[in-house]
Formats: C-alpha cells, sequence, structure tokens
C-alpha cells in the first residue's frame, strides 16, 4: 500500500513538476504571441497615418523638409551662411562700384576694394572670436562694451572729425572709425543685462526706465546727436524699441516715448537748414524729377534702378557709377546692385536679409534665456532696421540719411562690428541645446572627406598627420 501511495505521489508529483516547468513556457509562448500581435497593429496603424498624410495634397513632399529645418544646427549655419553671402556679394560690388571713381583720381581700381577686403578680414576673425564665447561671457562683457563705447563717444566731441557734415570719426593714424558702431553693440548688451533680471518688474514704469533709459540711452543719443548724425540715432531708436518689446516694457511707455522721439526729431530737424532742406526736396515732385538738383542723388539712383531693369545691364556695367551717382559704393550701392544684376540681383539681397531675420527670429523663439531673447532681438532690429532705412532711401520711399547697408556697403566701422554682432548671434546659435555636441562631432568631416581618395594619398595625410602631432 505504501508503496502505491508513494508510486502515486511520485507521479503526481513529477506530473506538477513538469507542469510546473511547462506552464512558464506555456506563459512566454503566449506573451510573444501578443507582443506579435501588438507589433502588428502598431505597424498598422504607422501605415493607415502615412497613407492618411500622404493622401493630403504636398504634404508627404514637406514633411523631409520641415524635418531638417528642425535640426540644431539650422540656426547656426542660416546665419553663417547668410553672413558669408552678403559680405562676399558687397565685396564684389564695391569693388565693381568704387573701380571708375578711384580711376578718376587716378588712384588704383582696387584701392576701395582692397580696405574693404582688409575689414571683411579683420570682421571675420572678431565673428569667429566671438562666437566661441558662451552666454556667460557676453553677460559679464555687456557694461564694459557700453562703457568704452560711451567714452569714444565722448571724445568724438573734442577729438573727431568732420565727414560729409557729420562729426562722428575717430582718427588713429591713417585709420578712422566710428564709435557709434561699436555702440550698438554695447547698448544691445546692455539692455539685455539690465532686462534679464526684472522680468517681474517690467510692470513698473521706474523699474523699465531706470537705468536702461534713463541714463544709459539718453547719453548715447546725445553724444551721437552733438556730432550731427540724425540718421544713426533713428537706427539707435529702432534698437531701442526692440529691447524695450521683447523685455515687456508695457504700451503706455511706447506711447509716451514715441511722442518724444517724433517731437525730438522734428525738433532737429527744423533747427538744421540742411535737414529741412532734405524734407522739403523729398516732398517735392518737382525736385524728384531734377537729376541736376538737391535731389540729384535720389534722382540718379532711381536712374540706376530703372536701367537696370529685369536682367540688369552686366556685371561692370553701370553707367550711373561714371560720377553721376555719389556714394555709389557707399550709401546707394543698392542701385548699383540693381543697375548691374537687375531684379535677381536685388531680390537676392531682399531674401538673404529675410533668411537672416527668420534665423535671428528662430533663435530668440527658441531659447528660454531672457538675455539671449532680448540680445538677439536688438541685433536683429538694428540689422534689418537699418537695411530697410538704407533700401528705401535708395527706391524712394525714405529721405537720404546716409545709413549705409549692412555688410554689402563700403565702410570698415560698420562691416567690422556689423560681423561682430552676428558673431554674438553665432555664440548664441551654438548654445541652442544639441548644437555645440553636432559642430563639435563634425570636426572629424576632412578625415572622412579624405576617405575617398586613392589609398596611397590617404598614407601620406595620415603619415603627415602623425608627424603634426
Amino acid at each position: 500500500m505504501s508503496t502505491t501511495t508513494s508510486t502515486r505521489s511520485g507521479r503526481s508529483g513529477g506530473s506538477g513538476g513538469s507542469a510546473s516547468k511547462g506552464t512558464p513556457a506555456r506563459g512566454s509562448a503566449a506573451q510573444r504571441a501578443r507582443a506579435a500581435q501588438a507589433a502588428k497593429e502598431r505597424a498598422r496603424a504607422r501605415a493607415e497615418a502615412h497613407a492618411d498624410e500622404a493622401s493630403r495634397p504636398g504634404r508627404a513632399r514637406s514633411l523631409p523638409i520641415i524635418a531638417k529645418l528642425e535640426s540644431p544646427l539650422t540656426t547656426y549655419y542660416l546665419i553663417l551662411g547668410a553672413t558669408t553671402t552678403l559680405v562676399v556679394i558687397g565685396l564684389i560690388m564695391v569693388f565693381s562700384a568704387s573701380s571708375v571713381e578711384q580711376l578718376l583720381q587716378d588712384k588704383a581700381s582696387y584701392t576701395v576694394f582692397a580696405r574693404q577686403l582688409m575689414f571683411a578680414v579683420l570682421g571675420g576673425v572678431a565673428a569667429a572670436v566671438a562666437s566661441r564665447l558662451d552666454v556667460r561671457r557676453w553677460k559679464r562683457l555687456a557694461m564694459p562694451g557700453l562703457v568704452a563705447s560711451v567714452v569714444l563717444l565722448a571724445a568724438v566731441i573734442p577729438l573727431g572729425v568732420d565727414v560729409n557734415g557729420n562729426r562722428n570719426w575717430l582718427a588713429l593714424g591713417p585709420v578712422q572709425f566710428q564709435p557709434s558702431e561699436l555702440a550698438k553693440i554695447g547698448i544691445v548688451l546692455a539692455g539685455a543685462a539690465i532686462y534679464a533680471n526684472k522680468a517681474s518688474r517690467m510692470s513698473s514704469v521706474l523699474h523699465v526706465l531706470l537705468p536702461f533709459l534713463v541714463p544709459i540711452s539718453a547719453v548715447v543719443l546725445a553724444l551721437i546727436l552733438a556730432g550731427h548724425d540724425l540718421g544713426t540715432a533713428l537706427v539707435f531708436l529702432v534698437i531701442i524699441a526692440a529691447v524695450l518689446a521683447v523685455a515687456g516694457a508695457p504700451l503706455r511707455v511706447f506711447v509716451v516715448g514715441g511722442l518724444l522721439g517724433a517731437v525730438g526729431v522734428a525738433a532737429l530737424v527744423a533747427t538744421s537748414g540742411n535737414r529741412v532742406k532734405r524734407i522739403t526736396d523729398f516732398l517735392d515732385p518737382a525736385c524728384n524729377t531734377n537729376p541736376d538738383g538737391w535731389c540729384g542723388q535720389a534722382v540718379h539712383g532711381m536712374y540706376a534702378l530703372a536701367d537696370g531693369g529685369w536682367w540688369g545691364v552686366g556685371l561692370g556695367a553701370s553707367k550711373e557709377k561714371w560720377a553721376w551717382l555719389s556714394e555709389a559704393h557707399n550709401d546707394f550701392i543698392f542701385a548699383i546692385i540693381g543697375e548691374e544684376l537687375g531684379l535677381p540681383g536685388t531680390l537676392m539681397i531682399l531674401l538673404l536679409f529675410g533668411i537672416l531675420a527668420w534665423a535671428c527670429f528662430r533663435l530668440v523663439s527658441r531659447t528660454q534665456d531672457r538675455f539671449v531673447r532680448i540680445a538677439g532681438s536688438g541685433i536683429m532690429a538694428w540689422l534689418i532696421g537699418q537695411a530697410i532705412i538704407n533700401i528705401g532711401a535708395v527706391i524712394g520711399l525714405f529721405p537720404v540719411i546716409g545709413v549705409p547697408l549692412p555688410l554689402v556697403s563700403a565702410g570698415g566701422s560698420s562691416l567690422v562690428t556689423t560681423l561682430l554682432a552676428l558673431g554674438v548671434l553665432l555664440s548664441f546659435a551654438r548654445n541652442e541645446p544639441g548644437c555645440r555636441a553636432l559642430l563639435e562631432s563634425r570636426r572629424g568631416m576632412i578625415r572622412r572627406s579624405l576617405a575617398v581618395l586613392p589609398s596611397r594619398t590617404r598614407a601620406l595625410s595620415s603619415r603627415s598627420s602623425r608627424r603634426s602631432r
């Protein structure tokens, strides 16, 4: 009996052991079946979603482009590409627009071009150095940069040089520069540093006024106007308004400030016979049709655009630069671009500034740093506002006030400081999430490019690289 019982218990135990071992196997098989079914359902859902997207007109083609634009490198390369292209176009057009004038003065035709190329190289170095600084460094440099620019602006009053009726230049030996250009960067960074710490106090007018508007902006504008440079002062007003808008200043500040600014500009125009003459001539239809009168520069600028027509007369073939259009390589270089390169050339300039504006907007809208947002918006307003003022004067929309086209017009101070400001934007773009890591991972691009060369060439390049180490 005991033997039978033990045998039965052993069978039952054996069956129970086999059941206990087989249960997990059956459970894992069931789990795999459920996982496979879930995977099939997800694949079916993705296929239906793709089919639904493809059924919408234009959606299937736009998605890859949108995906590429969402790369962390997009802002960086948009700013870098648009800036480089504008500088190259500017160098070409400066050489074309200034060569005849230099020959008429018994100088080498490339004199202005060589000087502009030198400043482009200096500005490129400044932009490269600026792009490597991080945001914390720019916050620390904001106030020292503003103080240095204010000191240089104050030095213009006793030591400045008069150029075309404006006393806004300082001379260091053979080199002349405008401290007001450096002050643009100083006031942008200072405003960003001040308002970045006042996010919760921007509803107070007192905190908005002090210390950015009074005394900083007031002192800078007073020093610029002391040199009779109303055009640069208008650009500063655009910068200040952009800084206040992005910082979150209340509406009443803009209403009162706009009224005071309008009254101040009107008073400055009324107290200057030259400015009054410019305004009255701008509003006089008879003057705007007389190429030999006070409006001759604006009229010849319109002649240049009209001569260019749809496709232009060809690079270097401008007629207006033969002593007809004054400042052809500076304030009115957009007219020479329209004459020689036609409508495609002018649209290319507008497109590049549009790309630059969109890249700046993308930068400030994606960041969470108030300093970056305010400083980026101030630089964007500076460049785009100045371009609008210059192009508007060339096409007859605004009076001629002598503001250069950024990155394109001849002028060392403007080019170097503009490239420095764009280097600041590149620094901000490098600090976007993922951008710095991707840029550092692309250092091996040259080595990967050499991989397509024959093995002997690769061996030589690898040996030379080891020797350099």
